[in-house]
């Protein structure tokens, strides 16, 4: 138990101490609002689409496919999704509700999920088939899910096709959708990749995350977040605790077991993904909820995945 206990505060706290920089940055002036917003747009146009690309494309799939897993990751993802939208009912402001949503159920499955099976089993290889069957559904219902909570007055001006097309040009166009297509391609046609171009790959891709995370913790408005506190704090109690007590059951009755059902938990019940927050952020919302959102899991992970993973060993599931 100490060990699991240390090995998730190795893994949450450097998350929120980069997001305390920010705050303390914004605090005495190194970094203003106007900068941490242009900071933000790097992120998501530049950073973390490269990140994806980076971590998709080095999977070998012949030898690391598994329809079965990435197919089932997907479903409960899905069932994940449609647990937060039904729980979104009790969200009194619309303005708040697609950035509910997106924070009930999005995990930081590229860079918390790798990095926790690294260190638990020595491989990612399930991760990396989780992350295929979860990522793309993660931002394609995150694109879709903000733009209809956002644009309700729009859907009724311009009617049901026109913000069906907008929504579509949403997802086509979406840098993170686009690096994660990339990616796949990259590794469906085993295609080489230069040292050089390697390199600078893994420097722009490790950008994302601290970079993300500074910005966010810069952007922090604590007097909204203290006004959306409900909010905030009902979709984090989802995100470690809810999604796993309904669907963990279920993908131990499926036979998953050991490394699978590990990935498992890190894609219910890890902290929700800064990408969260970014890409709220980029499309018109002021990501006060999913700001908080991401502070709250992030912190409160370090106690949930502790008691998680204590679980699942006691009972020889992992």
């Amino acid at each position: 138990m100490g060990a699991h206990l240390i090995f998730s505060l190795n893994a949450t706290m450097p998350v929120f101490l980069l997001m305390v920089l920010g705050i303390i940055l914004r605090r005495i002036g190194v970094v203003d609002a106007a900068f941490a917003s242009r900071l933000n747009m790097f992120v998501f146009c530049v950073a973390l689409p490269v990140l994806l690309f980076r971590d998709i494309s080095s999977v070998d799939l012949a030898q690391e496919w598994d329809a079965r897993f990435v197919l089932d990751c997907a479903l409960i993802t899905l069932a994940s999704i449609v647990f937060a939208c039904a729980a979104s009912a009790f969200v009194k402001s619309r303005a708040t509700r697609g950035e509910f949503i997106q924070g009930a159920y999005r995990s930081s499955v590229a860079i918390l999920g790798v990095a926790l099976m690294q260190n638990i089993y020595g491989s990612s290889q399930a991760a990396a088939m989780m992350i295929i069957g979860v990522v793309p559904l993660y931002n394609a219902a995150a694109v879709v899910i903000l733009a209809v909570c956002a644009d309700d007055s729009r859907a009724k001006r311009k009617g049901a096709r026109a913000m069906l097309l907008g929504v579509t040009r949403d997802i086509v166009t979406n840098p993170i959708i686009v690096g994660i297509a990339a990616g796949l391609l990259w590794a469906a046609l085993r295609l080489p990749m230069p040292e050089a171009a390697g390199k600078a790959v893994d420097a722009v891709a490790g950008l994302a995350t601290p970079l993300g995370l500074v910005a966010m913790g810069a952007m922090a408005d604590f007097r909204r977040m203290r006004e959306e506190a409900g909010s905030s704090v009902g979709a984090s109690v989802i995100k470690l605790f809810g999604l796993c007590v309904v669907l963990l059951p279920v993908c131990v009755a499926l036979g998953y077991r050991g490394e699978e059902l590990m990935a498992l938990l890190f894609m219910l019940g890890s902290a929700t993904t800064v990408s969260s927050f970014v890409m709220a952020r980029n499309m018109g919302y002021e990501g006060v909820v999913s700001s908080a959102i991401v502070m709250i899991t992030t912190l409160g992970s370090v106690f949930s995945l502790t008691v998680w993973i204590y679980l699942l060993r006691c009972f020889g599931l992992a």
